[in-house]
């Protein structure tokens, strides 16, 4: 039996698993091998908790692991008490643009915000209720004013000076209108008007298109956009850890879709603006922040359309010269992720299976030498070692389960039998297509 696996959790693995995609939660009880990357991943963290900001690159072939590793990452950050974001690149999210591919990029960020009492996003408004109330009780030691007192309507320019004060004290860029809008913020959240919230909301989201309607529903001169949104992350990475929060990860996965970029003009554009987050980490101009991108070896080494075609991030993410499949260097920027082995895979298919029969409460007949059996011959199928992928032979292994379980006499023998192995790898003819290009 997997320990202390919630219900929850193992209904999201179980689900989520079966529909190919990595679960949101509990994916710790899934781990198998990666104890370094892990390792690795957790002295980064403290580092960052200790002021330090980092970028990492998480590379790996299709199906090497890269979306479940940053969903690792995600479980051990929010233990530690950091902040959490996740988005993926999409044609229509970027880190560049002029037609608010850039923002949007953003909005999803903002959208996904998590913290350990949510870890499946949408923590922004708990966040800063939570800031709120921190300041409500400082001004009441401070002031000296009983705390059944100071939510009175009469101490509102009071606490909205002491909020605006902390956030002068920890914003660099575009504060004012930031504090302004926190401040509409607490209005509603003292008078109990949802609309100065959503406002407000909207506003911090990224979601209002015009200055003129922002100005009318908050009194605020700017929006955030495409040129400013990097500076808006930036100032909630301050305010989390004004908040007592250990810093702000935020995962960025899909960046294939950074290298699809058919422009080679906004492709550089995108890269540059990497390296500018590269720099403002590296060279201490942030604190507390931690940005995970994910993305496949091509996106990294292809020199006409990776990031090794923009020389500046060639320079500061080529390996390091000495590090071989035996003595890796998991302190350097890029971390390659490499396929389990048979051995682990068979450790994550038990592991699997008993969050199987722990969601379905019933004991599926399947022993160590069946699961062997099951292995042996997926693997030996025509094209196995060039397509097999373990998202796929997790995928088959939880559909056998299933049938399995409703089907109890079913022949499993003639089940194995029956898989096929098929490519799923992202259309290479496409690839190829955009290479030409």
């Amino acid at each position: 039996m997997i320990e202390n696996i919630k219900p929850k959790e193992a209904t999201s693995i179980i689900n989520s698993l079966v529909g190919g995609v990595v679960p949101k939660i509990g994916v710790q009880h899934i781990t198998v091998g990666r104890s370094e990357e892990i390792e690795a991943a957790v002295s980064a963290l403290n580092d960052v908790k200790n002021g330090h900001s980092i970028v990492k690159f998480w590379i790996g072939d299709f199906g090497s692991g890269k979306s479940f590793m940053l969903h690792l990452l995600n479980t051990i950050a929010l233990k530690q008490r950091f902040v959490v974001a996740n988005a993926d690149f999409t044609p229509d999210n970027r880190l560049y643009s002029n037609d608010g591919k850039a923002v949007s990029l953003y909005s999803t960020i903002i959208d996904n915000i998590s913290i350990q009492t949510k870890p499946e996003g949408g923590a922004l408004p708990t966040l800063l209720e939570k800031w709120i109330e921190q300041v409500i009780l400082q001004t009441s030691e401070k002031e000296n004013i009983p705390l059944v007192e100071i939510r009175d309507e009469k101490y509102l320019k009071l606490i909205q000076s002491n909020i605006m004060k902390t956030i002068n004290e920890i914003t660099d860029v575009s504060g004012f209108d930031f504090g302004t809008v926190i401040l509409k913020y607490y209005e509603g959240y003292i008078k109990d008007e949802d609309h100065l919230k959503r406002g407000a909301l909207k506003w911090l989201k990224g979601e209002y298109k015009t200055k003129t309607e922002a100005k009318q529903d908050l009194g605020v001169r700017e929006i955030i956009n495409d040129q400013n949104f990097y500076d808006m992350l930036k100032n909630f990475c301050k305010l989390f850890v004004n908040m007592g929060y250990s810093g702000f990860m935020i995962n960025l996965d899909e960046v294939i879709n950074l290298y699809k970029i058919s422009t080679s003009i906004m492709r550089e554009k995108n890269y540059e603006k990497i390296l500018s987050i590269y720099n403002d980490c590296f060279q201490g101009k942030i604190t507390n922040l931690f940005i995970n991108f994910a993305g496949t070896r091509e996106v990294l080494e292809n020199e006409r359309r990776g990031f090794f075609s923009y020389n500046a991030l060639k320079t500061r993410l080529s390996p390091n010269k000495f590090e071989t499949v035996d003595a890796r260097d998991f302190a350097q920027p890029v971390i390659r992720l490499y396929p389990l082995d048979h051995n682990e895979i068979f450790v994550l298919l038990n592991k699997l299976k008993a969050i199987f029969e722990y969601n379905y409460k019933t004991g599926v007949q399947i022993s160590d030498e069946e699961i062997r059996q099951f292995m042996e011959e997926l693997f030996n199928k025509p094209g196995a070692s060039e397509f097999l992928t373990p998202r796929e032979v997790i995928r088959d292994f939880l559909n056998i389960l299933n049938i399995l379980r409703q089907n109890p006499s079913v022949d499993k023998s003639k089940l194995f039998a029956d898989i096929k192995v098929e490519d799923e790898r992202p259309d290479e003819h496409s690839l190829n297509q955009i290479e030409e290009l």
